[in-house]
């Protein structure tokens, strides 16, 4: 599902395997026990940093539909929303700068979760950055579009990513401030991430004051992740741990 290793400061959360990665219960519980792991040991030194990548072609490419959607209850669908709703909020209250090492296609809850990090990287010769819920016939959450606005510069450019469906290169991302650098392929794209991350660890940020103040400028999409309407949660659906 997921590895996680550590260079000095730098946490590295690698998503594994060379599939699609869709974002399902047990890989989102895998990067959730990951970052519980990072916020558990950067209690025991000064200053920390995370990167997120994957391996393969995508960095992820949404959520697993086929598993959702396989369930004529529609229970599923509430679940993986309510647990990547979870996992947003874990980022956002992480104490230490996040980077995301975009290697490949990151598409709708794939794309939400790459802007879920203070900084994008994204490798320049392969791969999108793509809400893609009106290609494929989906009504996008209200928090998803809220995760949007909170990181792009302009009503132009987020209505080119919701209501255009753009497909946003590394140079695009760049020109619209989603993204902070490209870099020719993976590897360059994880190294430039890791000296980003060591950079800002040495910054030696109180990461309690770090996440308090991220959750303070994040306050709006804070506030609508308790719940989601396109799945029928009204935010008193609760989330078995195992399905």
């Amino acid at each position: 599902m997921c590895s996680l290793e550590r260079r000095g400061d730098v946490f590295i959360l690698t998503i594994t395997g060379d599939d699609q990665h869709r974002l399902n219960p047990e890989l989102i519980d895998s990067i959730r026990a990951a970052l519980a792991r990072v916020k558990s040991e950067s209690f025991l030194s000064t200053a920390a940093a995370l990167i997120t990548t994957a391996e393969g072609k995508f960095f992820s490419n949404g959520y697993d539909l086929n598993w959702a959607l396989s369930d004529p209850a529609r229970i599923r669908p509430k679940i993986m929303s309510k647990k990547l709703r979870l996992l947003v909020e874990d980022l956002i209250s992480l104490p230490m700068p996040t980077v995301a090492a975009v290697n490949g296609h990151a598409s709708a809850a794939g794309f939400v979760l790459a802007l879920s990090h203070d900084y994008r990287l994204m490798r320049r010769d392969r791969g999108y950055l793509y809400m893609s819920e009106l290609d494929i016939g989906y009504t996008i959450p209200r928090w998803f579009v809220q995760v949007v606005k909170s990181k792009t510069q302009s009503p132009r450019i987020w209505r080119s990513v919701v209501m255009a469906a753009a497909k946003i290169t590394a140079e695009m991302g760049v020109e619209w401030g989603i993204v902070d650098s490209a870099h020719d392929g993976a590897e360059a794209t994880v190294e430039a991430a890791v000296k980003l991350g060591a950079d800002l660890a040495s910054r030696k940020w109180d990461g309690e004051v770090y996440a308090a103040t991220r959750r303070i400028v994040f306050a709006d999409v804070l506030a609508v992740l308790g719940s989601d309407e396109s799945v029928g949660d009204s935010g008193d659906f609760e989330v078995v741990s195992r399905l």
